[in-house]
Formats: structure tokens, C-alpha cells, sequence
């Protein structure tokens, strides 16, 4: 949207969950935002460790001037030797929060000599609507994972009345508007299942269904024609509105990052559709054994491999694996994995059902191999193998040699496997088409543009 001299400056403060991939999504939306609102300026609010891992990295391109980025306490004290327990620094952060964000405002506002016009923040962060409230400025929250666990927090009530504490793990969930393919056992431990009174994390997103109903709107990472109608009607009728933008780390395509590991060089080099390329995100790492399952099945499958696997990581695997594949397939650290999956080379994504590593891998029609790990993985995984048909999750749900060997020989062999291929590409042929200047993504980006402009 381009500014003109009429446009008054807007200030839009943007409140970050600084965890797992969340907070590069919402900068991924925001960068987008403040490309096509240069008339709003955004402060993006989040933690020290958080911001310097987003904004270090940054081309100069990458990050506008209109974007300024604030940090805020973290809540782990000084001299703290974290647990392995992921959860641990989550519940550090939100006993801080959010008086930690407060001070952030006040900051910014003081900096940029505007007072605040408008909340962006993630879903997750259910205090934000107080915080807008005090400062009678809309509030849009962005949930960016899967609008079905979305749909779950929605019949929070309901799910806790009808299926804890009991034993209905195969049950499904028919009588949740467009999740009668999901069952019991697919939904997250945090918040829908878990222990909401001893967790603070459970806690606050227990609140979700309950608060978002009072935001103006609220912003999908998606796209309305992945859902079942009844979901989005659903959704529809329990928020007063519901924008589907797309994909939030797609929406600035032409900036994949730098190929630090050499990854497209040697992607270049294979035949096309021929490779299987293995990550399980930032956070998420199947346990030792699994590990090896999974080496064992690369190398016996022959087929050539790009395996992104943390150095410490990768130290765990047996030095004759390492060895013995060096021609066969590549490990690296870290990869683009945007413009890893667009390659041409690419057969077949063995994933850990994240959000965006699934969304990604939809936007490039690439089949999936799922291990759910935690959180919404499970519901993710459901949807990759029985509502989109676009993948298998693995046998028992545990990584083995020879459940690997039969998921790729069904995906890149079989018959069936080449019906999962073809419908991955007509996602994706669906995806760009809502994408498209009249598609109902952009028209939905385009009036999320607007409310931050006028508000």
C-alpha cells in the first residue's frame, strides 16, 4: 500500500513469544507488513537472545526502516544453569511477562515520540489483550501454529469435559466442527491436555479460546483452502474476524538466506526428485536410537540425502556411518531450508511436523515423512497424512530402520505413493493461486494492511 501525504504516521507495537520458530514467523509477517505499510512504523518487542539471533544475521535488505527491534527481560536469572527441560525457560519468561513488555512500550514510545495505535502480538501471549486494553488500542493477535489446534483451544471447555482423564486416546473428535479426523492422542499436552493449574505455560494458553474472541482480528499462518468449510466457519463464527495471509516465512520469497553450508551446490549436482532431505527443526530431536534408526535407513536405501543435524548432534551418529555416506549424501549445521525444499532435486522431507517446516514443504509440493515430536506435531502429522493425504507419519510413531525403508519405498516407489506426490502438487498449485494478487490471501494481507494503517 502506498503512502501518501494524507497518510498519518500509525505505531504498531509487535509482542514476540520468543520461542522455537515463533518468533521468526511473526517477523516474517512483519517485515512483509512494513514493506506495503511504509506509513506505520513497528517496534518489535522480544527477548535479548531472541532478537540476536533474528536480527544479527539479517541482510540489510532484509530488515526496513521502518521495523526497530526492543529487547525485553527474559526472566532467567543471572548465573542460571538452565534444565534440559524445554519448558523451564518458557515458565521463566511468562513470570515476568507482562510487566516485561510494559517497560518495552514505554520505551519505544519514548523513542519513536508516537503513543502505540495498535497491538500485533503472538496468539500464545493471552495478556496482551489487557495490555491493549490499558492503552485502548485495537489488539490483532497472529497464531501461527495450524489453525486446527487453534480450533482446539477454541472448544477448550468442551475437549477438557469430555476427554480427560479418561481412556479414549483412539476417540475422535467429531464433535469439534472440522476436527472429526482428528483423535484424542493427537492433541498437545500444553494447554489442552496438560496440567493447567501447576503449569503456567498450560495455564496461559488455557486462555486462548476465552480471549481472542475480544481481538479485532486474528491472523492465520495459512490459507483458508486448507481447511475443511466447517472449520472456517467455525472459526469464523467464534471471532470477529479471521484473516488467512498465507504462509508467514513465505510471504517474502525472494529472500531464502545465505547458502552458509553449500547446500543448493551440492542439491545442483543430484537428479531431480532424487533426494530425501531430513530435518527436525530448532528445537526438536528424535531421542539416540532413533538417530541411528533413521542413519541406517539412509544408508541402506542408497538414496542421496541432505541431513541438517547439529554438529553435537551429528557427533552421536557412528563414525562408519559418517564415513561411509560421504558421497552418498551431505550433513550440514544448518540449511536454507525455504530454498532447499523449492529445489528441483528434492524427493521427499522427513520432518518433525513443525508448522512452517510442513507449510514450507506444502508451498513446494514435497511430500512428507512425519515424527511428531511435542507440542501440535501430532495434530500436524494427522493432517499430512489423513486430511491433505501428502505424507505418512511413521509406524508406531518411533523413527525404526526398516518402518524408514518402507515409508520411502511407499512415498518414492509405490503406486499410492505417486497419488500422495500428484496431490502435494495440486496443494501447492492451490496455495499460489490464493497467493495471487486476487487470490483470498492477498485480499486478507491486504485488509490486515489496512486496519494497522487506520487504526
Amino acid at each position: 500500500m502506498a503512502e501518501t501525504k494524507s497518510s498519518p504516521k500509525k505505531h504498531v507495537a509487535v509482542l514476540a513469544f520468543p520461542f522455537g520458530s515463533h518468533p521468526l514467523s511473526l517477523l516474517a509477517l512483519v517485515r512483509k507488513l512494513a514493506q506495503d505499510a511504509p506509513n506505520v512504523e513497528f517496534s518489535f518487542l522480544n527477548t535479548l537472545k531472541s532478537n540476536h539471533s533474528l536480527f544479527s544475521t539479517a541482510k540489510p535488505d532484509e530488515i526496513l526502516p521502518n521495523i526497530k527491534a526492543y529487547d525485553v527481560a527474559d526472566g532467567v536469572p543471572e548465573g542460571h544453569v538452565p534444565s534440559p527441560n524445554p519448558i523451564e525457560g518458557i515458565e521463566l519468561f511468562i513470570k515476568v511477562s507482562p510487566e516485561n513488555f510494559r517497560s518495552g512500550l514505554e520505551m519505544a514510545e519514548a523513542e519513536n515520540g508516537m503513543k502505540i495505535s495498535c497491538l500485533v502480538t503472538d496468539a500464545f501471549l493471552t495478556f496482551s489483550v489487557e495490555v491493549a486494553e490499558d492503552l485502548n488500542v485495537p489488539w490483532i493477535p497472529v497464531w501461527s501454529p495450524i489453525p486446527f489446534s487453534l480450533s482446539a483451544h477454541v472448544h477448550f471447555d468442551l475437549i477438557r469435559q469430555r476427554f480427560v482423564n479418561t481412556e479414549v486416546e483412539d476417540t475422535t473428535l467429531e464433535c469439534i466442527p472440522g476436527l472429526s479426523q482428528m483423535r484424542v492422542s493427537d492433541l498437545p499436552m500444553e494447554g489442552i491436555l496438560g496440567d493447567i493449574e501447576g503449569s503456567l505455560f498450560s495455564r496461559m494458553l488455557s486462555e486462548v479460546g476465552s480471549v481472542l474472541p475480544r481481538a479485532s482480528a486474528v491472523v492465520l499462518n495459512s490459507y483458508e483452502e486448507l481447511n475443511p468449510p466447517l472449520l472456517n466457519d467455525d472459526l469464523k463464527t467464534n471471532f470477529r474476524s479471521v484473516l488467512n495471509v498465507g504462509f508467514h516465512t513465505l510471504l517474502n520469497p525472494s529472500q531464502f538466506g545465505s547458502d552458509v553450508s553449500g547446500c543448493i551446490s551440492w542439491l545442483d549436482k543430484q537428479k531431480e526428485r532424487s533426494v530425501v532431505y531430513v530435518s527436525f527443526g530448532t528445537v526438536s530431536s528424535p531421542p539416540h536410537n532413533e538417530l541411528i534408526a533413521l542413519a541406517e535407513a539412509l544408508e541402506q536405501s542408497g538414496l542421496p540425502f541432505l541431513w541438517s543435524l547439529k554438529d553435537y548432534i551429528k557427533d552421536l551418529l557412528p563414525k562408519a556411518f559418517v564415513e561411509k555416506t560421504r558421497m552418498q549424501g551431505k550433513i550440514v549445521p544448518w540449511t536454507p531450508q525455504s530454498q532447499v525444499l523449492a529445489h528441483a532435486s528434492i524427493a521427499v522431507f522427513v520432518t518433525h511436523c513443525g508448522t512452517n517446516s510442513v507449510l514450507e514443504s506444502i508451498a513446494y509440493g514435497v511430500p512428507m515423512i512425519g515424527r511428531p515430536c511435542f507440542g501440535d506435531h501430532r495434530m500436524v502429522g494427522r493432517m499430512v497424512e489423513d486430511v491433505w493425504g501428502i505424507g505418512v507419519k511413521v509406524e508406531g510413531g518411533t523413527l525404526t530402520k526398516n518402518g524408514l525403508l518402507k515409508s520411502l519405498d511407499f512415498i518414492l516407489g509405490h503406486g499410492k505413493g505417486k497419488e500422495m506426490r500428484d496431490k502435494a502438487q495440486a496443494i501447492k498449485k492451490s496455495v499460489q493461486y490464493a497467493a495471487s494478487p486476487n487470490g483470498t490471501a492477498a485480499k486478507d494481507l491486504s485488509h490486515l494492511v489496512e486496519l494497522l494503517s487506520v487504526s
